[in-house]
């Protein structure tokens, strides 16, 4: 059976869940916790990030990796589009909603989610405006300039979509959700994906582990 190490509410382990439902894929989740110092999963992954896919022989880092590698594998319900072109632009989007979407969503949910219930501290909150009313919104108006005016990403739903949305999972958490006024057609994606019914079920996941339901 497939083993993911990992915990629910990282974006990163998210997209890796989130394809294998759709696969419909047999798997184990291994509670698994990032730069841990855990030398047992170190000698998994040397870098201590999560996810880490386990299937037979081969065990990979890095969730683009890993998706990548179970479209090859499992080849038999798709999250990458078929055209070299369009499965380019998939990897670039995942590449940046992976680097600096993620760092500042990330900020927002540490700061309001993380640093409350881990620390006991009050979130930054000037940290925070600085994020939602600087440094995204030079970010979402890209996302925004790249989307259809309806459906998905490259038609079907695809790790495009997925890549993208999946960091702002994460900052509605933390009470930040994207503005519709400004940004449209990203929201409306964002809730055209929570619907899938593969996001759909690991978000229902996510939601008992940490503590909303």
């Amino acid at each position: 059976m497939l083993k993911v190490y990992g915990v629910h509410g990282s974006p990163f382990v998210r997209k890796v869940l989130i394809t294998l439902e759709l696969k419909g894929l047999d798997y184990e989740i291994i509670t698994q916790m990032p730069f841990s110092g855990d030398s047992e999963y170190k000698q998994l992954n040397p870098l201590g990030k999560i996810p880490t896919l386990v299937d037979g022989d081969i065990t990979l880092g890095d969730s683009k990796v890993i998706c990548r590698y179970l479209d090859d594998a499992y080849p038999d319900v798709p999250i990458y589009p078929t055209s070299p072109a369009e499965k380019a632009m998939a990897d670039w989007y995942d590449d940046f909603a992976s680097g600096a979407v993620a760092e500042l969503a990330a900020g927002i949910f540490f700061q309001r989610f993380m640093r409350p219930r881990a620390f006991k501290q009050d979130p930054d909150e000037a940290l925070i405006s600085n994020i939602i009313e600087n440094k995204l919104p030079p970010l979402l108006r890209y996302i925004e300039r790249q989307l259809p005016s309806e459906g998905f990403i490259f038609g079907d739903f695809s790790i495009a979509d997925l890549a993208l949305v999946s960091p702002f999972v994460n900052a509605t958490y933390a009470g930040y959700d994207v503005p519709a006024d400004s940004y449209p057609k990203f929201t409306t994606l964002i809730e055209q994906v929570k619907a899938q019914p593969s996001v759909a079920m690991i978000l229902a996941k996510e939601a008992k582990a940490l503590g909303f339901a």
